[in-house]
């Protein structure tokens, strides 16, 4: 099995909590993610009519309520925020899994490819990690294959799961992925010699 050499965060990038005074640059990264990632996948006057300013509230009440909700953004070093992922309990009661759920992940169109949202993932995963949550899910578009490649490079895996959603009247298929985030107990098959 080969090991990325990539380093942990693309030069410069810092990953670090969400602050309150992010609201408005998170809200631009959301919707100008979705505009990009979901274009072909959602209809498109839905994606036209998703507004920053209404977006900015919209995230504002989240954070503001967010309980155990973890936000991190990924910010370049001039300040300009250029990603937002957040994790939290699972939003489903009957999810059937044991850890949290990976809400969001979202870079700037710009700033895809850059290693941002695998700084981002990286660092959740590691939270959620240290927190003692065994795995970790999310749900994606099962159309979005650039989203889905993205995961399974990070260790996520389909389980089987499928759901759907409404957007803009209409019906989107999603799929869930699960990937664990300790690693299982390993014991020999055999016992060690004695001496």
């Amino acid at each position: 099995m080969s090991h990325s050499t990539t380093p942990p965060h693309p030069p410069g990038t810092t990953v670090r909590d969400m602050r309150i005074e992010d609201c408005e640059a998170v809200a631009a990264v959301r919707v100008r993610g979705w505009q990009h990632a979901y274009r072909g996948l959602l209809p498109q006057p839905y994606l036209d009519r998703m507004d920053i300013a209404e977006e900015t509230g919209l995230r504002r009440r989240h954070f503001e309520e967010r309980g155990e909700t973890v936000n991190m953004v990924a910010e370049e070093p001039d300040g300009t925020v250029t990603g937002w992922a957040c994790v939290g309990p699972h939003r489903a009661e009957d999810h059937g899994l044991p850890g949290c759920e990976l809400y969001a992940i979202y870079v700037l169109p710009e700033h895809i490819g850059t290693g941002t949202g695998r700084a981002l993932l990286a660092e959740l995963t590691a939270r959620a990690a240290a927190a003692g949550h065994p795995d970790m899910a999310l749900w994606v578009l099962r159309e979005n294959a650039p989203a889905r490649r993205f995961y399974e490079r990070a260790g996520f895996r389909p389980d089987g799961a499928e759901d759907t959603f409404l957007a803009g009247g209409t019906l989107v298929n999603e799929v869930r992925y699960v990937r664990p985030l300790t690693a299982p107990n390993v014991r020999p098959l055999t016992p060690p010699a004695a001496g």
